[in-house]
């Protein structure tokens, strides 16, 4: 049972400027309130991304016009056993990571009726504009250029669809789902097999770059890509100013021959990953900026190459809209073969400092990429 309450935040394309606007209408979000006949305990193992979940979050899909599409949707769903659900569905246009998890825990906050817990917010996204006329400086390789993919099929290309099964191979048949847990200790190894001094995430993205390269590729010349988000309010000069909210991220990639990953030292890996973030500086930032405002480009995850999702520092195992935190705090598990996400542990104490590896491979090739990924 559903009861739909028609308010709408929505995006508008701008033909002069050909840009996309906030409708700032003061109408609100489109909120939904659900009702199950299930319990919670029937949905499966709550810790992990779960297909049941697509049931959870309305979709943004079915509506006549773009114009018309809303950018951010709530659903409450309440269980036969009392307990409930919150699924937001929002737009990465408009909120990146960082800036939709200050949302929800703002909101979090006031539903326990403790006010706003983030009184500093910055909505001017005038210091990221591109520049005119456009200075391309950089080849921008992690995009490909929108006019070239738009025959090629990719998440970025083809919208995903509403939810039509609860069952992981129905979302691609072809393709085999699981999680990886790396405790505190495993990540230790890895950043000591790195012998460079480097992050757990860098050396977890050359670890998982690593162990996918091996499983998919099968020509060593060939180049394979990882790809990835970088917050960039830190790497801008002058920094954007504190509170801004919006999408403070840009793309970067590192790339390597297939031989190289596989018979090269695991340095070697975990030094093209933080050389990848090294070149995000202010003036490359500003370039790719200029170059996606030309071209219209979409980050290139063709070829085997694959898109890493951080999920696993965002908070959303603290937020308490006043019941207590979540049992499972995170996305829901879509149809997306080349996107990787690094989830985190969860609330269980003895996991805290841990990442979870959720990742879809055709069912030949995740063998191989189980063999491969615990060689630590």
């Amino acid at each position: 049972m559903l009861d739909v309450e028609h308010l709408l935040m929505l995006l508008n394309f701008n033909l002069q400027t050909k840009r996309l606007e906030l409708v700032c209408n003061n109408a609100g979000v489109l909120f939904v309130g659900a009702t199950s006949h299930l319990r919670l305990n029937e949905l499966g193992n709550l810790s992990l991304p779960n297909p049941s979940f697509r049931h959870l979050v309305l979709q943004t899909e079915g509506f006549e016009s773009f114009a018309e599409t809303p950018i951010f949707t709530i659903q409450v769903t309440r269980f036969k056993c009392g307990g409930f659900s919150i699924g937001f569905v929002t737009n990465h246009s408009i909120l990146d990571g960082r800036s939709a998890a200050e949302m929800f825990e703002n909101l979090a906050s006031i539903c326990r009726g403790e006010g706003m817990k983030t009184h500093e917010l910055n909505i001017d996204r005038s210091c990221i504009r591109a520049r005119d006329p456009p200075q391309i400086k950089f080849k921008h390789t992690e995009y490909t250029k929108l006019a070239e993919a738009t025959s090629l099929a990719s998440s970025f290309t083809s919208p995903i669809q509403p939810p039509t099964s609860t069952t992981l191979t129905g979302l691609l048949p072809d393709h085999e789902f699981r999680m990886f847990s790396f405790n505190p200790d495993m990540i230790r190894c890895l950043k000591e097999k790195a012998m460079t001094k480097c992050s757990s995430f860098e050396a977890i993205v050359a670890h998982i770059w690593r162990a996918r390269t091996k499983a998919i590729f099968d020509n060593l010349d060939e180049i394979s890509s990882v790809l990835f988000a970088v917050d960039i309010r830190s790497r801008m000069s002058p920094p954007l100013p504190q509170g801004f909210s919006g999408n403070a991220v840009i793309t970067a990639s590192a790339s390597a021959k297939v031989a190289d990953l596989g018979e090269k030292p695991f340095s070697f890996c975990v030094e093209m990953v933080k050389e990848a973030i090294e070149r995000v500086t202010d003036e490359y930032v500003r370039s790719g900026i200029d170059w996606l405002e030309v071209y219209k480009g979409m980050p290139s995850t063709l070829n085997g190459n694959f898109f890493l999702s951080a999920w696993w520092k965002l908070p959303f195992y603290e937020l308490d809209f006043g019941y207590g935190k979540p049992l499972y705090g995170g996305p829901v598990a879509g149809g997306m073969g080349e996107f990787v996400l690094l989830l985190s542990s969860g609330n269980d104490m003895g996991k805290r400092g841990g990442v979870n590896v959720w990742i879809a491979l055709e069912k030949d090739k995740m063998e191989r990429f189980s063999c491969h990924v615990f060689e630590i």
